[in-house]
């Protein structure tokens, strides 16, 4: 353990050469930036996502399309905020903020993004534990336990660069998608139908559940860990910063790089959406948990001939995939929060056991509790997006102050526009999670 100053993520800082910014064609320029977006894409994928997609089709089938479209918009502009950050700051956003407090309140805010952090790593525990429950039987428990196990997987793919990293994520979302999109093309979707659902409607104010989905679906979409990630990764790439030509182009890719997989990550969220209310629109029973899905997938008595054990084994692999990659990027981000909150630095496999072992605590005593069941560790996700939602605020903000700040950036300092549009995204997605807090207890 050493404590540090240093770059962000000093293993994948400046580690990956892009081409020449005055003679390469657009397309090499795009590969060659391509990659952070994937990482950061994971994170609008993971069951909590699963859960609300699939219970906003199944109760209001297409309706719900077009909260997708727009959570998706403000993440795009939100993770904008942070690439600017890390590319023209050089400093994650973690380093950021630290720098602007005094240690009492560095501490206590490190604290909070910590919690954040393990929520995070908490939604791919029970992701990947019922994953593997639904596939080879094995008790919640026992899948819970071999989740420390992927502390060796990670360590293994880090030993072969970020690069590497960043093309098994984008394979295991390519992956995620051609599985449901199967499944979609499969159930013989009504297409005039699903497009008229990315059209506004009343719905969601008329109908109180409709809209609590909906606020689940805008609240939960930005996460802090993502922010933070992506203001570091985005500091990846080996290039001249101190030429504003080539800033300028870092900045220009890795928006383009962003904004890709995050509509990569709307696609299998609407796939997800559209499966829900193609299959099990009006059998809203079929949708109580993960295992519910599982099982209504390849029951005729809920979805007819389209019934297939395939399908749902497809539908239960795809989770067992997010949840495993998910493990990755909550690595990446915690190791961020604590190295620039705290300047220590931990290797990235202590750093993942750690974070694995404080994360199954609760997980293992609410199960002794309780029981090792499917819903009450389902319920256990919905708390953690409520601790999310909880850290978000204190995030969004300082981000928005940050990139606001000529002084630390520059010629690239916001636009008032984009300034206080950034402030107003803050406040509303600040209140719908505030009133989806209190709508849910």
């Amino acid at each position: 353990m050493s404590k540090t100053n240093e770059k962000s993520l000093a293993e994948i800082n400046e580690s990956v050469a892009v081409p020449d910014v005055y003679q390469t064609a657009f397309w090499q320029k795009f590969l060659a930036y391509s990659g952070p977006g994937a990482l950061v894409a994971v994170g609008y994928m993971d069951p909590g996502n699963w859960l609300t997609s699939l219970a906003g089709g199944g109760q209001f089938q297409y309706h719900l399309l077009t909260v997708l479209a727009l959570a998706i918009i403000v993440a795009m502009f939100m993770q904008m905020l942070a690439i600017k950050l890390g590319v023209v700051a050089r400093q994650d956003l973690a380093q950021a903020i630290a720098a602007q407090l005094p240690k009492p309140w560095r501490y206590a805010a490190w604290i909070l993004n910590e919690v954040a952090m393990m929520a995070t790593d908490l939604t791919g525990v029970i992701g990947t534990a019922i994953a593997l429950k639904l596939l080879f039987g094995l008790p919640l428990l026992a899948g819970i336990l071999l989740t420390i196990g992927d502390v060796l997987v990670v360590l293994l793919f880090l030993r072969f660069g970020i690069r590497r990293i960043e093309f098994m994520v984008l394979a295991a979302i390519l992956t995620v998608g051609i599985i449901f999109g199967l499944e979609v093309g499969r159930a013989h979707v009504n297409s005039s139908a699903v497009l008229a659902g990315l059209l506004p409607t009343s719905l969601i104010f008329k109908n109180h559940t409709a809209l609590v989905l909906s606020l689940g679906i805008l609240g939960a979409t930005i996460m802090p860990h993502n922010l933070y990630l992506h203001s570091s990764l985005a500091q990846s790439r080996r290039y001249d910063y101190h030429d504003p030509k080539q800033v300028h182009e870092a900045l220009r890719f890795a928006n383009w790089d962003s904004n890709v997989h995050l509509v990569a990550a709307f696609l299998i969220n609407a796939l997800l959406l559209v499966l829900g209310g193609t299959l099990f629109f009006g059998h809203s029973h079929a949708l109580a948990s993960l295992q519910a899905v599982f099982n209504g997938l390849k029951s005729t008595a809920v979805v007819g001939s389209l019934a297939s054990p395939m399908m749902s084994w497809l539908f239960a692999f795809a989770l067992l995939i997010t949840g495993l990659i998910s493990s990755i990027t909550s690595t990446l981000a915690g190791q961020i929060v604590m190295e620039g909150y705290l300047h220590i630095r931990l290797p990235l496999w202590q750093r993942r056991l750690l974070t694995r072992l404080v994360t199954l605590i609760p997980i293992i005593i609410i199960g002794c509790l309780v029981g090792f069941q499917d819903q009450t560790f389902e319920n256990l996700i919905i708390y953690a997006q409520v601790a999310l939602s909880v850290a978000l605020p204190f995030t969004l903000f300082p981000m928005v102050k940050l990139t606001s700040n000529p002084q630390l950036m520059g010629a690239h300092v916001n636009r008032w526009w984009t300034t206080w549009g950034g402030y107003a995204l803050a406040g509303i997605i600040t209140i719908l999670n505030i009133y989806l807090i209190i709508a849910m207890f």
